[in-house]
């Protein structure tokens, strides 16, 4: 029995410390971040996050390298609006993307977008990773969502992402 308890720690030690992570594609990772719209324009009007009310959106999502390449990336982002002393989830944002590693720690997703709110378009994303260790990163992103239907104009929003990759 402790030898069996030996092994135990041995072998969470070992995962806890990344031995066991993946150096052989198809490899998986995770994300999780905090996502701010900055601006956001229409034909119509433009909207300033952070003046009249405060917008969030939260992305989780995997990704799956095919090599040290190109990728796909699932992501779902829940998406909070807090305005005149309340607050709610606005929207449930489905998030599916390639991936393409630029090199110097940049990556471009080109993500395809369907909102809960009827809202569906495209959102291309420049990311930065600005600290890597053993077992995650950290960066930042600058996504740029173009959306369209539900009887909305299109818009153009600039936002700006950090977050957590795994």
């Amino acid at each position: 029995m402790n030898s069996l308890k030996h092994i135990f720690l041995i072998a969470l030690f070992s995962f806890c410390t990344g031995a066991f992570s993946q150096t052989v594609y198809p490899k998986i990772t995770g994300h999780f971040g905090i996502m701010h719209p900055l601006v956001t324009i229409s034909n119509e009007q433009t909207n300033v996050n952070f003046r009249d009310y405060y917008a969030v959106g939260f992305p989780t999502g995997i990704n799956i390298w095919k090599n040290q390449k190109i990728g796909f990336s699932f992501e779902v982002v829940p998406n909070i609006k807090a305005q005149g002393g309340s607050d709610k989830v606005t929207n449930l944002l489905f998030h599916p993307g390639v991936l393409v590693a630029l090199g110097n720690g940049y990556t471009f997703a080109g993500r395809a977008a369907f909102e809960s709110s009827g809202r569906y378009g495209v959102t291309p994303v420049l990311n930065k990773t600005v600290i890597k260790s053993d077992n995650c990163s950290y960066f930042v992103a600058v996504p740029l969502p173009v959306r369209f239907g539900n009887d909305h104009p299109a818009t153009f929003t600039v936002g700006f992402q950090f977050g957590i990759a795994f």
